[in-house]
């Protein structure tokens, strides 16, 4: 049967090639595909046999005949070639062709794979099926043995190009098989660019050409590995050398190959490292992106096959170049994530951690993009300390470090939050870092998004998940402020002073409900003006305070009262969920009719407390009462953050009541100090019985510690309401008794210092017996006198404290929170600290009691700026001079102590502006920590006083120049020329007066440094001109304490003057410079053209010795520093500040803080020479001390490490500074008092007869009295008097007296005295006088006493308010 289906096979054949040959001419296509189906159906009949060519070949020789090979129809092409492959199969494997022949059937082959990208054709079917014959016969070797490169280049080409994703595998099998089958044959650099080519293809997921490709790696990795690894090793080595275009992405073929045939390129992969450290940083970087691509592929270990690689791979995380750095943390991010358990992975994070200290910003930035990538993959398994080092990136010096911490970190601790809510995690410090690493970003000032007044909104909106519980939030709150390493003093005062803002804020809008209540009983121009005062504080709590304020006006036209009413009951709310639903019923009610829905929204937002509700402190109750954590640390946290909610927002307690006190009654809670405090914050929201808190409270104010003692009498003070003056009696009463038993005298005193600052008429009721026992028994009692028996008694082992302690509670008299017109002890005080400020005043003091009563001394001084606060008037010259010469005290520990208190007091607003006269005394002495801080200080008080000093420009002249930091040198001559150690007559050394004047040179050298007033020259210009109208003034006065001083005030204006004209080349003349100069009268007084010539004389004589080099150089012209020119170093900056643009010959030359240490001995033994004469001829009653001289100066460290000098400044509960309320004003720097002055001294003021009268009482009123005058008046008496006043100073020496009555003394800049200039004033001069000069006080028995001050006494009311405003409580 097969015999017979050959034969007719065969016939069929036979017949078709006969058909086909009788054909002169190539047939019609009908034709031919006819006979062609039936060829091409009948030869796959035929089996596999050499012998067969003679069945087949008159076929062959047909289709030959008629050129079917090259023929342009499809079909007759796709059937011309299934013909010839069943022909090759039939004569395999020798098919009778010859090479032309068979060049013909390849082309023809494909052609036919051509078009295999047609999958939807209907001969797709044939065409695979050739294809397959094709490969499975191994065709492609006879296209070798022809020589056919170029077909087999283009069969690779379309292979490629053909190849499709809906292809059955069949066909990506043949083709790669046919190509393997060649490669394996022979490995051509055409066909290997090929396979490489398609080896980069885009899209290579989707890519078939590149499965291909890979298949075909795959399959002939042996044969191809020679060629790849040269052609890989010559890019690596000299890419230059490499001809083919292929050498730019040799990376990119090391990657595909290492992931199909890694084996392939163990020869490649360490050459690797010859990229890593060339000097060529694209292609470091390139390599650095190929080795983190191979590290991180999955389930392979490069980094452990070839660590020497992973070795200098990591050395490039300290490569020269940032870029480089970038990059391999960006790779090892991708390492660590494929393989987080490796030991490698451990040594890429210690890397990245070292990165995130990295001296380049961008480079910072990705270490914590890293890190927090990490860590959001598996943050259960991340190690946390990283989280807590990539946290400390929030206070990084650059903006974009710290906006990238922010944006990376925050979404990792809400996935902990999470974690630790579900159970999953537990709490952890370096998690925790996170916000309070945010919390800094309050102090950020360089950003608008951070700062303190969008870290509100950070707090309250963004710090934790939306959805986490108020418990679980609390209990975060108190884990973090729980860790000491993490939660300091910053992120405790950040966190006040956030929540103090939004209770100001709160209070403030408040004031302007109740405004808008009262508008129709208010005038409307007074209405509009303080509805704006009101806009204007509230404005500041938002970061575009101009366009709010718009905002605010706009707000104020609504009418509905509704809106407002709504507004008033979100202020008092104090839940967060209640809050919050009032806020969107706001929104949705009154939003749409709101010209600005946004600003109403941020208001609302902003006045709302949605950082802290009443939730959290009852959550935080409860928990400490049932004690949840049972750690004591925890316990802890919690009284503190308690502590700090409760003190700034202590509405939040109302509702709470009963929970609170409660929890305060609880027998095992001690009443210590955070407690207490948080009794007298929320006291007035406390509705309890105060019987229930006052035995504990009276208790502490006996037994306890001394600032136990000062928050329990607050605390009292805030629950007693009503009943206050009867427990404060009962109170006082039991101190007193205390006291005199000698009972814990430090809290003793310290209870009744407080007590009498809140309140005062129950002080004032035992005022003589406190007082009394205070001198007789601790001020005047010296170390060896009965008051070791209060040591015995009260185990206290130094008696100086006692002194100190006593002070202190009799300065806190004079100084009531509550306003008070009362002046009645003040005298008395003053004369006490007088004689404690002098006997500090010892040169023969031992070492051994040094340090004890310069403490007392320290003590007095300090309690003089303290009382300057409210009783600056009352301050004499004496006690003045004292006081700030205290800044040149031998030791250094109480000279820095002090000079400190009065920065800090001066920055507060809270001292008259004449003490920072210290800092130029501070700057003579030898500590070069000293110089350097006492110029800091100096500057910043000039620049901080200077911009309120343009806020009053327009005020009139003759009383404008007191608000200016210039001012000071006024007070500084004064204290100068009753200096001790002022150059004698006999002194004909002016180099000694040259360094004596060091002070004075530091001030106005400082005054006219342009960079402290942030290069104002105009400034600059107005401050020379006043300096030489200052100096001309003090030279048409004379002393008003001792008139035999003054010689020595017009030597120093001299010196002052040489400084000025020095300045003329540099300065612009000023147009409006003053014509007139207030001088302080208690300072200075009328001295009449006859008097002063003889004193100028006088001036002139003591001046007439050789002038030293320094002061001539000083008196030649200065330069004039230009912008281009190089900046030159001011000598009193001492490497601290520089930049002054004004460079004086005599400060390169002589270092002027040095004067006065360098002349001491010269000095001192010229004194010794006329000790007797000097001591004879001294009419001042109080002396200032002599510095030791420098080798005497001592270190008091030892007493320092005993006890704190730090005074217990006037705080309030929160530990603020003591605010001046009502009306209580800061004197100015010429003591001044803020009175109305009396119409009926008015007229006689001004005439020029009162003038003169004041001049011959000027005249009459030099009488003095002895030293011994003062010390002789029994102190007792004076606390004993019922009768005493305000002007109680007859017991005083006229000296001191005339500082409060001296006599109203204008003197003329430029020569004529105020009397015969008054006359020619203007009507608006003479009006601006007559209001300032007349001011009457009243005695504490009805008298009318007038006190005469001078006009530049008198502050203007809105230059006090402004400056109170300015105060940082």
């Amino acid at each position: 049967m097969a015999e017979n289906n050959d034969t007719a096979t065969k016939s069929i054949i036979a017949d078709v090639a006969d058909k086909l040959a009788a054909k002169k001419a190539c047939p019609n296509k009908d034709f031919l595909i006819k006979l062609l189906r039936q060829a091409a159906s009948t030869l796959p009949e035929l089996k596999q046999s050499p012998q067969l060519s003679a069945v087949v070949k008159p076929l062959t020789d047909s289709l030959v005949k008629h050129s079917l090979l090259v023929h342009k129809d499809k079909d007759v092409k796709l059937l011309v070639a299934i013909c010839f492959c069943e022909i090759i199969r039939i004569l395999a494997p020798n098919p009778d062709f010859s090479d032309e022949i068979l060049r013909d059937i390849f082309k023809l082959f494909i052609s036919m794979f051509e078009e295999l990208a047609d999958t939807s054709s209907p001969y797709f079917s044939r065409r695979v099926k050739l294809l397959e014959t094709v490969a499975k016969l191994e065709f492609c070797v006879l296209m070798i043995d022809t020589g056919s490169e170029d077909l087999i280049l283009k069969m690779f080409t379309v292979f490629y190009d053909v190849v499709r994703e809906q292809h059955p595998q069949s066909v990506l099998n043949a083709m790669s098989s046919t190509m393997a089958l060649i490669l394996k044959e022979k490995v051509s650099e055409p066909l290997l660019v090929v396979t490489l080519q398609n080896l980069l293809n885009e899209a290579k997921a989707a890519s078939p050409a590149f499965k291909l490709a890979v298949a075909v790696i795959q399959s002939c990795s042996e044969e191809l590995e020679p060629s790849v690894c040269g052609f890989l090793t010559s890019c690596i080595l000299d890419r230059n050398a490499v001809g083919n275009e292929l050498r730019e992405f040799y990376h990119e073929i090391i990657f595909e190959i290492f992931r199909c045939a890694p084996h392939m390129l163990l020869a490649v992969i360490p050459n690797l490292n010859h990229e890593l450290l060339t000097d060529q940083v694209d292609v470091r970087i390139k390599a650095i992106n190929l080795i983190g691509r191979l590290f991180a592929l999955p389930g392979c270990h490069v980094a452990q096959e070839y660590r020497h690689v992973f070795v200098e791979f990591l050395n490039r995380f300290s490569d020269k170049s940032s870029e480089v750095r970038i990059s391999v943390l960006a790779c090892a991010k991708a390492f660590y994530m494929t393989h987080p358990s490796v030991k490698e992975s451990e040594e890429i994070l210690m890397a990245v951690e070292e990165r995130l200290l990295d001296f380049d910003d961008k480079v910072r930035s990705q270490a914590v993009t890293v890190v927090a990538d990490l860590a959001k993959s598996n943050i259960q398994l991340f190690p946390p300390n990283l989280i807590s080092e990539a946290a400390k990136r929030f206070r990084d010096k650059k903006v974009t470090v710290r906006r990238r911490a922010l944006q990376k970190l925050l979404p990792i601790y809400h996935n902990y939050c999470a974690k630790c809510s579900e159970g999953l995690m537990s709490l952890s410090d370096h998690f925790e870092a996170i916000p309070c690493g945010m919390l800094m970003l309050y102090f950020d000032k360089d950003c608008k998004d951070f700062g303190p007044l969008n870290m509100e909104h950070m707090l309250a909106e963004d710090l934790f998940p939306a959805s986490l519980s108020v418990e679980e939030r609390t209990r975060h709150w108190i884990f973090f402020v729980s860790l000491p390493k993490i939660f300091s003093a910053s992120h405790e005062k950040a966190l006040n002073t956030i929540l103090s803002q939004k209770q100001r804020l709160q209070t403030e809008l408040k004031l302007y409900l109740v405004l808008r209540k009262n508008e129709e009983e208010i005038g409307s121009e007074e209405m509009k003006r303080r509805k704006q005062k009101q806009f204007m504080k509230m404005s500041k709590f938002f970061l575009d305070p101009s366009k709010v304020g718009e905002c605010f006006n706009i707000l104020d036209e609504v009418k509905d009262c509704l809106l407002f009413n709504k507004l008033e009951e979100l202020l008092d709310e104090v839940t967060i969920e209640s809050g919050q639903a009032l806020i969107e019923s706001l929104v949705r009610d009154f939003g749409d009719q709101h010209s600005d829905s946004g600003f109403l929204k941020l208001l609302l937002k902003k006045c709302f407390l949605n950082i802290f509700g009443s939730e959290h402190v009852s959550c935080i109750l409860n928990q400490l009462s049932s004690d949840i954590f049972g750690d004591k640390t925890l316990n802890d946290s919690s009284m503190k953050l308690l502590l700090i909610i409760i003190s700034n927002l202590p509405s939040l307690i109302r509702g709470l009541e009963e929970q609170f006190c409660s929890f305060l009654l609880q027998g095992d809670i001690p009443f210590n100090d955070e407690l207490i405090l948080m009794i007298a914050k929320a006291g007035p929201y406390i509705s309890h019985k105060l019987s229930d808190l006052y035995p504990s409270l009276e208790r502490i104010c006996l037994t306890g510690t001394r600032n136990q003692s000062k928050l329990a009498v607050s605390a009292i003070a805030a629950i007693a309401g009503s009943s206050e003056h009867s427990i404060f009696t009962k109170l006082c009463k039991k101190l007193v008794d205390a006291m005199e038993g000698g009972q814990n005298i430090p809290t003793v005193l310290q209870s009744l210092g407080c007590l009498a600052q809140y309140s005062a008429p129950t002080f004032e009721s035992h005022v003589q017996d406190i007082g009394q026992y205070i001198v007789e028994k601790f001020l005047q009692v010296e170390i060896s006198d009965d008051i070791s028996s209060f040591e015995k008694t009260s185990n206290y082992t130094s008696s100086n404290r006692l002194k100190i302690y006593g002070l202190k509670a009799l300065v806190k008299s004079c100084l009531p929170h509550r306003r008070t017109h009362s002046s009645r002890h003040i005298t008395k005080l003053l004369q006490e600290i007088l004689q404690m400020l002098q006997k500090g005043d010892c040169s023969d003091l031992t070492i051994s009691c040094e340090n004890s009563k310069f403490m007392v001394s320290l003590a007095a001084a300090k309690s003089v700026l303290r009382l300057s606060r409210r009783w600056d008037l009352y301050i004499s010259p004496s006690v003045f001079r004292l006081t700030v010469s205290m800044a040149k005290d031998p030791s250094s520990l109480i000279r820095r102590n002090f000079v400190d208190k009065t920065f800090k007091l001066l920055q507060e607003h809270c001292i008259p502006c004449r003490y920072a006269c210290a800092f130029a005394l501070a700057a003579s002495c030898s500590d070069e920590d000293m110089q350097k801080d006492s110029l800091r200080y100096m500057a910043e008080y000039i620049r901080e006083y200077s911009k309120g000093a343009h806020l009053h420009q327009n005020l009139p002249r003759q009383g404008g120049l007191t608000d200016y930091p210039v001012y000071i040198v006024v007070f500084l001559i004064h204290v100068l020329a009753h200096d001790d150690l002022f150059p004698l007559e006999e002194c004909r050394d002016g180099e000694v007066f040259a360094q004596f004047c060091s002070p004075l040179l530091f001030t106005l050298k400082a005054l006219v440094n342009a960079k402290f007033v942030d290069g104002d020259q105009d400034f600059v210009n107005n401050v020379v001109s006043n300096l030489k109208s200052i100096f001309n003034a003090i030279k048409r006065a004379e002393d008003a304490v001792n008139s035999q001083a003054t010689p020595k005030l017009y030597m120093l204006a001299d010196f002052g003057l040489s400084f000025a004209n020095s300045l003329e080349n540099i300065s612009t003349p000023n147009s409006q410079s003053p014509s007139h100069v207030l001088l302080p009268s208690s300072l200075y007084k009328i001295c009449t053209s006859k008097k002063r010539k003889a004193l100028s004389c006088a001036s002139d004589r003591n001046t007439s010795t050789e002038v030293p080099n320094e002061l001539r150089e000083f008196s030649c012209p200065v330069r004039t520093v230009g912008k281009d020119s190089g900046s030159q170093e001011n000598s009193l900056e001492s490497n601290a500040i520089k930049g002054s643009l004004v460079n004086m010959d005599i400060c390169n030359k002589v270092d002027m803080p040095t004067f006065m240490v360098n002349c001491q001995d010269k000095i001192l033994n010229e004194l010794g020479k006329r000790q007797n004469e000097t001591q004879a001829e001294k009419v001042d009653t109080v002396g200032k001390r002599h510095p030791a001289p420098s080798s005497y100066i001592i270190e008091s460290t030892g007493l320092h490490n005993e006890f704190s000098l730090d005074d217990e400044l006037d705080k309030g509960e929160t530990g603020s500074s003591e605010p001046l309320t009502g009306n209580e004003q800061l004197s100015s720097s010429c003591a001044s008092v803020a009175m109305k002055p009396l119409r009926a001294h008015r007229e006689d003021l001004l005439s020029s007869d009162s003038l003169q009268n004041i001049d011959s009482m000027t005249k009459n009123s030099s009488l003095h009295v002895e030293p011994s005058k003062i010390l002789q008046t029994k102190q007792t008496d004076l606390w004993n008097s019922k009768d005493s006043c305000s002007l109680q100073l007859l017991h005083c020496d006229r000296q001191e007296q005339s500082f409060l009555s001296g006599p109203q003394e204008m003197v003329d800049a430029y020569g004529s005295d105020a009397s015969q200039s008054l006359p020619n004033m203007s009507k608006k001069e003479h009006a601006y006088l007559s209001k300032k000069l007349p001011v009457a006080v009243k005695g504490n028995k009805g008298q009318q006493v007038s006190v005469k001050t001078l006009a530049s006494e008198v502050i203007n009311q809105d230059v006090i308010a402004h400056r109170t405003r300015r105060r940082k409580i």
